[in-house]
């Protein structure tokens, strides 16, 4: 029912900021007790909770890359968005995002992941 499709640059340069779009389908961002949330895997690791808004706007990111990060949502569009400033090499993976009833907490919809590589 659910579906999350990401869209947004696939090739940045270090310095650069990343925008990423989830557009979802068949559900509201703003339904009651479920978090939207931006994944990212590097190649080779692990998956790497990044950040989360709630259905009531709140919005929550991880230590690592608070400094960072920023996530937004546009309700009239069924969207939310990642921005992550001063991209380096480091930041190349696959960039997810998901719905799950807490952020960082099991994701039972997932988007199809969009490759985004930092690169000179």
């Amino acid at each position: 029912q659910v579906q999350l499709q990401e869209s947004g640059p696939g090739l940045l340069k270090p310095s650069q900021t990343l925008s990423l779009t989830c557009t979802v389908s068949g559900g509201s961002i703003t339904t009651n007790d479920y978090y939207w949330s931006w994944v990212r895997q590097p190649p080779g690791k692990g998956l790497e909770w990044m950040a989360c808004i709630s259905y009531s706007g709140n919005t929550y990111y991880s230590p690592s890359l608070k400094s960072r990060t920023s996530i937004s949502r546009d309700t009239s569009k069924n969207q939310f968005t990642l921005q992550l400033t001063s991209m380096t090499p480091e930041d190349t993976a696959v960039y997810y995002c998901a719905r799950g009833g807490g952020c960082g907490r099991v994701s039972d919809y997932w988007g199809q992941g969009t490759q985004v590589t930092v690169s000179s």
